[in-house]
């Protein structure tokens, strides 16, 4: 049974509820990977990226191998706990085990998020009948669009600036900009150069530090740069230090958001515990980092509660994996620009009906499309 999201009824779906009543009887699956080639070497805090590999998890009804539904395991080195040979092996067991996901969907996979959202994204086409529909919504219908940010990548001054003009060039109104790679210096120098061309009511601009600045040169830095009318900085210092990132939460010129800080928490008694002692005003939601689609439902049910904002991003997925988010995203009602452009930065990325245009994600109803590989 199909289910149309109207994002104006006041309802989003519980995904955790949704995937406990699809009601499939036999399922099969298999585990293909695929590697991507970056467009160009993206630089980030964990080193240059040339190429990224994703598994693809596609489950089907016995019988019935061409209505596969595919999810994307995608992890990050450096990043994901669930990279290397233990997400693998994971993953080729949720396989083997396809019949048993509703354990694996209930706390089975807590250590193994990127996995997680895979088994869940895959069973969500699936109901859909593997048409990449797993939120039929106005977005998938092609009504209305995701105001999303403009990345910008680390690297050299040039680079950057290059960057920025194409983004404004593109129609984009938010930047987000990886900050602490450059000297502190010539950072500040191209934020001047935007905020000489845009006020910040023109162009917002989120920094993501990436836990470059130590704990005692945050709130310095923090103070500088809320001269440019920053809109909100991610994860100034590394995570784990909750007591040095309330200071920095309470004290800063700068809203400050989390990123990092949200890996590994799983139980929502800790989610609570750790929003209520940082208090952060925003946190960023990646599904494959922090509990697939229904952990980062759970962290933005909590933030809710607590009046902290939030905002979905995706994590270098292909398209399979950014069609999932970007559905789940809209069908959450979050009016803020999301963080889903990363669908171009590959060679030869798999086909999909998202595009962007003025800074807004779209969904092309009229592709038929299936996420086959």
């Amino acid at each position: 049974m199909e289910i149309f999201y109207d994002r104006n009824s006041g309802s989003a779906p519980d995904v955790y509820d949704l995937l406990r009543n699809l009601g499939f009887a036999s399922l099969e699956a298999r585990v293909l990977k695929k590697s991507f080639q970056f467009k160009k070497p993206s630089y980030t805090s964990r080193g240059v990226l040339k190429e990224k590999d994703s598994w693809f998890l596609q489950v089907w009804e016995k019988g019935s191998p061409d209505l596969a539904g595919t999810g994307e395991f995608s992890p990050l080195k450096g990043l994901s706990p669930d990279f290397g040979t233990a997400g693998e092996r994971k993953l080729a067991e949720v396989a083997e085990r396809i019949n048993d996901f509703e354990n694996y969907l209930s706390g089975g996979l807590d250590d193994f998020p990127g996995v997680l959202f895979a088994l869940e994204t895959a069973l969500l086409d699936l109901h859909g009948f593997g048409r990449g529909l797993l939120f039929e919504s106005d977005f998938t219908k092609g009504r209305e669009a995701i105001p999303t940010n403009g990345l910008i990548w680390a690297g050299e001054p040039e680079y950057v600036v290059e960057q920025i003009n194409e983004k404004l060039e593109e129609g984009f109104n938010v930047l987000k900009m990886k900050i602490g790679a450059l000297p502190f210096e010539q950072e500040l120098h191209i934020l001047g150069m935007v905020r000489s061309r845009f006020s910040p009511d023109e162009i917002e601009i989120r920094l993501d530090a990436n836990g470059a600045f130590s704990f005692g040169e945050a709130l310095r830095k923090l103070e500088t740069l809320a001269a440019y009318g920053i809109h909100s900085m991610e994860q100034p210092i590394k995570a784990g230090k909750w007591e040095q990132m309330e200071e920095i939460c309470r004290e800063s010129p700068v809203s400050i958001a989390l990123d990092e800080e949200l890996i590994g928490i799983t139980d929502s008694f800790q989610m609570q515990e750790m929003l209520e002692t940082i208090m952060p005003s925003y946190i960023i939601l990646k599904p494959t980092l922090c509990g697939g689609l229904s952990g980062a439902e759970s962290w933005a049910n909590e933030a809710e509660e607590l009046g902290i904002g939030w905002w979905a991003t995706s994590a270098l997925e292909s398209n399979i994996g950014l069609n999932a988010i970007s559905q789940w995203t809209y069908v959450r009602q979050n009016p803020l620009p999301q963080g889903l452009g990363t669908g171009r930065l590959f060679t030869e990325n798999i086909p999909s009906p998202l595009f962007i245009k003025d800074g807004l994600t779209w969904f092309d109803a009229s592709k038929q499309w299936a996420p086959g590989l």
